[in-house]
């Protein structure tokens, strides 16, 4: 009964906002609008559960969020900081790949990813704890392995704020660490760009001591040593600027993979962010070294949040405020907004022209019966927006799904129908050993490269010989897959292909040599863009509810490489036409080949070539495209 008159109670407040929104959602129109949430806490359940995974993805693209921030920089307490990911760089220097806390045979931003892609949701992996390396726990395991990464007081002891433990952020190995993990992120996952917090960059006021650190000064200083003073203005404004470097630098490293990646902050908010930890977000704004801002303005009522919303914007210029977005506390310990706040810290926004929020955290969402997210859904997410970094273009599309009895799928052979859960209720199983097969069939929008996934339903009969047929371009290749295996359950991608537009047979599963007493399970089907490899294929208008789709430009062309000037590495990219054979050569300016970059048959698509120019002398340099009767050359200019 007690239940009942919770539920009841609940209903009634849901009821109640609503009424009082009318008037919103009557006049609000569709505009372009960042709408992320965080996903923090190694301990979620979002991520230890795929299934938890794919619910908790559905539900935040049901109630208007189109960016998802996933925490793979985290941990607390006798563990530490590691990564949320199976990370090679943590493997070999620290000898674990991941936290602790999962299984090594499992990858939560892999999970995450896949589901908020589906759903059509982009995805910034967010380094939450960036040079903190542990709560209260003298450095953790990261300053035990290297002690000389600790940031030092003027004593020389350990500087510990708040109960984080910190590293010397002016470190060279430090920051070189910290954007290895980064880009290891980028090079491995197709995700849409990166999330640094408030502890990325960043320095405790009170260190700045470290060896290091005191090396660097010295050299640029005469040999003087860092004023004791540590509020000392040159000597903050100093350390401020060896942070700024750092985030150009990352700024560099994204960019140069794709200049599609978003190179997101959410750093405290200024000047306090300046004062305590030397983070100057003011000037990162004044020279875009971020793609947006979000301020952590988080406070307990709407009086301080108002304040601190218009201290904040009062650093923005005009030309960034597009670009401005307000950091939510929706849930902190016990601690959960109201949906009255909620609503009126959103008008607060919208009447200082912010169109997004970043939340903290996902719970939040689901507290109280999703109050707090049902009411978004009702309110100020109701309209579809676009992400005001894609140029009104739809950029994570949902992709298409097949499921096993929809009548794209051919079915040959004997099939049980079960009622074993799939991605739908049911699922086919072949048991018997005659010859058997299922075809998926899709609608392709525009020519490009695409992951192409099944969904597997693991059991103890299934088989570990799984056979796949992926077709592409008049060519096919073959995937087997163990269908016993508990970590391939959910979406498992098989092959990452590149298909022409119309409609085309990508899939087949069939039970060739298949053991027998072993079955064979058929399932959803699925192909989903690939941005990493395709982020030309522009679908216009689709999240508005247009159908005209804009394929790859039709020609051929060379771009210009970035950056320019450069140092040691930069991109070179190109775009490809028809399939035809390509070659790509840097000379120098006498016309001498220096390098050959390229030489091979290409099929349509944008390439990207990585030129790493340690060996060469500094000078200018000429890189040339040539394809049949096509011929382009560029200039690039290599600085040591």
């Amino acid at each position: 009964m007690m239940n009942l008159f919770k539920e009841i109670s609940q209903i009634h407040a849901k009821l109640s906002i609503l009424l009082l929104l009318i008037p919103i959602l009557l006049f609000s129109q569709p505009i372009k609008s960042f709408r992320a949430v965080k996903i923090t806490n190694v301990d979620s359940d979002v991520m230890f559960s795929d299934e938890k995974s794919a619910e908790a993805m559905n539900y935040l693209a049901s109630i208007g969020i189109d960016v998802i921030l996933p925490v793979v920089w985290n941990g607390s307490g006798a563990d530490g900081v590691y990564t949320l990911y199976p990370s090679k760089l943590m493997e070999r220097l620290f000898g674990r790949a991941m936290h602790p806390a999962f299984p090594t045979a499992r990858d939560p931003l892999k999970r995450i990813i896949i589901e908020a892609h589906r759903n059509g949701m982009e995805v910034l992996p967010w380094f939450e704890m960036g040079f903190s390396t542990s709560y209260s726990q003298h450095g953790g395991h990261i300053i035990k392995k290297f002690p000389q990464w600790a940031l030092k007081d003027k004593n020389g002891k350990l500087v510990v704020k708040n109960g984080f433990d910190w590293m010397s952020a002016i470190n060279p190995e430090v920051q070189q660490f910290i954007i290895a993990l980064a880009t290891e992120v980028i090079d491995n996952y197709d995700v849409d760009g990166i999330e640094f917090s408030d502890r990325i960059p960043a320095l405790p006021v009170e260190g700045g001591y470290d060896d290091a650190t005191v090396a660097i000064y010295k050299a640029e200083n005469n040999n003087a040593a860092p004023p004791l003073n540590y509020t000392d203005p040159a000597w903050m404004r100093w350390r401020a600027d060896k942070l700024n470097q750092f985030m150009k630098n990352a700024r560099d490293s994204v960019k140069l993979r794709s200049e599609h990646l978003v190179f997101s902050s959410s750093p405290s908010v200024y000047p306090w962010s300046y004062q305590e930890y030397l983070q100057d977000s003011k000037t990162w704004i004044d020279e875009k070294l971020v793609d947006n801002i979000i301020p952590q303005v988080y406070r307990y009522n709407l009086s301080d949040y108002v304040f601190e919303l218009n201290k904040s914007l009062g650093y923005v210029p005009s030309n960034m405020r597009e670009y401005f977005y307000a950091g939510m506390l929706i849930k902190s310990g016990s601690y959960v907004i109201s949906p009255d706040f909620l609503l009126k810290a959103m008008q607060a926004n919208r009447d200082r022209g912010v169109t997004g929020e970043a939340f903290f955290f996902y719970e939040g969402r689901r507290a109280n019966n999703n109050l707090l997210g049902d009411t978004l859904k009702a309110t100020y997410y109701a309209q579809p927006a676009f992400n005001p970094h894609r140029n009104d273009a739809d950029w994570r599309p949902k992709p298409q799904i097949i499921n096993e009895n929809d009548p794209d799928v051919t079915v040959t052979g004997k099939w049980d129908v079960s009622e074993i859960a799939g991605f739908k209720p049911k699922i086919l199983i072949k048991k018997d050993s005659e010859y058997g097969s299922t075809t998926y069939t899709f609608q392709i929008p525009a020519s490009g490269w695409y992951d192409v996934f099944a969904y597997i339903v693991t059991g103890p009969l299934a088989t570990d010989q799984a056979h796949y047929t992926i077709y592409a371009e008049n060519d096919s290749s073959e995937i087997w897959l163990n269908q016993k295996d508990y970590y391939l359950r959910g979406w498992q991608p098989l092959k990452t292909v590149y298909l022409s537009s119309g409609r085309q047979k990508v899939i087949k599963l069939d039970n060739k040599n298949v053991p027998a007493g072993a079955y064979v399970v058929a399932d959803a089907a699925m192909v989903m863009i690939n941005r990493k490899l395709s982020p030309e294929v522009n679908f216009m208008g689709i999240a508005a509810g247009k159908n005209e789709v804009h394929p790859a430009p039709e020609s051929f062309e060379l771009l210009q490489n970035y950056p320019n000037p450069f140092n040691a590495v930069t991109k070179i990219s190109y775009m490809v036409f028809i399939g035809q054979f390509i070659s790509l050569k840097l000379y120098d300016l006498a016309g001498r080949e220096i390098m050959v970059l390229a030489n091979a048959n290409h099929k349509p698509g944008k390439y990207e070539f990585l030129l790493k120019a340690d060996d060469l002398p500094s000078g200018l340099y000429v890189y040339q495209l040539k394809s049949g009767d096509f011929l382009q050359s560029k200039k690039l200019i290599l600085l040591k």
